[in-house]
């Protein structure tokens, strides 16, 4: 007998392959008090979205003369993860909040709403690993259902490596037992990356191969950011691009 071992196929916990995204539902329009809305699943995660705005800055200190102000909220229900967490803000859901405007800020023309501002509030139902990018999506989608210009949809995926394996959109597992995660948002008709963020230890040509799967990523998410919002108004492709 040979006393070689047969090489096992890597597989994840969920069975999914190193590339292949979590199945993910976007909604538009769920909320009909919020001037634009959104929900998404991507994977286990369920999180909703409202957008309100542009409306007068309060307090008018705060007011940028020139262009609209951008406010995050991203929170998490108690429910959402188990154990059962605190309702009150963490230092996590504050940093969430702010990586949320800086990712979307670049596609927003926040020059046609001085002194105003657009709050957008993000609230986690069920948490699956991967929230910040999830958010970003339905928070993008949201911005249309607003009627706020935009100058590209931003969609939001991560990838990093587990058992030294470079994989795409890490679930909870993963994100907790893996090597390194690397969430990056990503304009893809201007081609710009808005976000790119690293947890762990990755060498130049892993990160590298990170930041291509995870844009990869991000192309097939703006698909489905798309026939969302097709689905609810009935656009064209056309108009989908003009939006």
């Amino acid at each position: 007998m040979s006393s070689r071992k047969k090489k096992t196929k890597f597989k994840r916990y969920d069975g999914r392959e190193t590339n292949e995204l979590r199945p993910i539902k976007i909604e538009s329009g769920v909320l009909p008090n919020a001037d634009g809305s959104a929900y998404i699943e991507m994977g286990r995660n369920k999180i909703l979205v409202g957008v309100f705005g542009p409306r007068e800055m309060h307090p008018k200190r705060f007011a940028k003369p020139n262009m609209a102000s951008i406010r995050c909220r991203y929170h998490m229900a108690p429910f959402s993860t188990d154990p059962r967490r605190s309702p009150a803000p963490s230092r996590r859901d504050n940093e969430i909040s702010m990586v949320m405007r800086y990712a979307l800020e670049p596609a927003i023309f926040l020059e046609r709403y001085p002194k105003s501002v657009i709050d957008i509030y993000a609230e986690i139902l069920e948490a699956d690993g991967g929230t910040r990018t999830a958010c970003i999506n339905a928070a993008t989608v949201a911005l249309v259902d607003a009627g706020i210009p935009m100058r590209d949809l931003v969609a939001s995926c991560a990838a990093g490596k587990m058992d030294e394996k470079i994989i795409l959109d890490l679930g909870d597992y993963e994100d907790k037992e893996g090597q390194a995660d690397v969430p990056v948002a990503y304009m893809p008709k201007l081609g710009k990356v808005t976000l790119l963020q690293m947890d762990g230890i990755l060498s130049t040509d892993e990160l590298e191969q990170c930041i291509s799967l995870a844009i990869d990523g991000c192309m097939q998410i703006y698909e489905i950011q798309r026939e969302a919002l097709k689905k609810k108004y009935g656009l064209t492709e056309e108009e989908v691009e003009e939006k």
